[in-house]
């Protein structure tokens, strides 16, 4: 089967891919509501949505979200995953390792410090995989500051990839503390 990677701004994708992949996560994350046509990320993270496409059928989905951060007297521009799904029919295929891989590369291409974001523990093995490393002790603090929303309320672990060589040099500053990442009360932890 042959795919493709298409990337747009949240707000660009054109509509019966959004549908296809706004279907996607309501199976992977079913919620009681109806499924609307619209963006679900704040436009203040500059939500960047990457699809893999075979026949013009959604196959797997996922969003990057950025911003900058402050981080032990450092400035960081981050970006992070979000939203990551894979049509349960063709998983094991390789279609997730192929989009998540050409997000990092989108990630590091974009001139991002680093990668931050939380999976599930039972995914960390795949994300490992694609290049992350796990921090040790180091939830992601999602929310605002005045409504932190921490993650080390569930059972994830925080990944990271390093781009650049100010964000190499200070890996081990993002282990064993907590990092303020705050995205806001739209995407309380990307």
């Amino acid at each position: 089967m042959k795919t493709r990677i298409l990337i747009y701004p949240e707000f660009a994708v054109p509509a019966d891919l959004r549908l296809q992949v706004l279907k996607l996560q309501e199976i992977e994350w079913p919620t009681a509501e109806a499924i609307v046509l619209q963006t679900i990320h704040d436009p203040d993270l500059r939500p960047l949505s990457l699809i893999l496409v075979a026949d013009g059928r959604v196959l797997a989905a996922l969003d990057i979200l950025s911003k900058d951060i402050d981080h032990l007297n450092q400035r960081y521009a981050v970006s992070g995953l979000s939203c990551v799904v894979t049509s349960s029919d063709v998983r094991g295929k390789g279609y997730g390792r192929k989009l998540v891989v050409a997000a990092r590369n989108e990630m590091e291409k974009s001139a991002a410090d680093l990668s931050l974001f939380t999976c599930d523990r039972p995914l960390q093995n795949f994300y490992e995989s694609c290049g992350w490393q796990v921090l040790t002790e180091a939830p992601l603090i999602g929310g605002t500051p005045d409504s932190p929303f921490p993650s080390d309320q569930f059972d994830k672990v925080t990944m990271a990839y390093f781009f650049s060589d100010k964000a190499t040099r200070n890996a081990q500053a993002f282990n064993h503390c907590r990092i303020a990442l705050y995205p806001g009360e739209v995407d309380r932890l990307w």
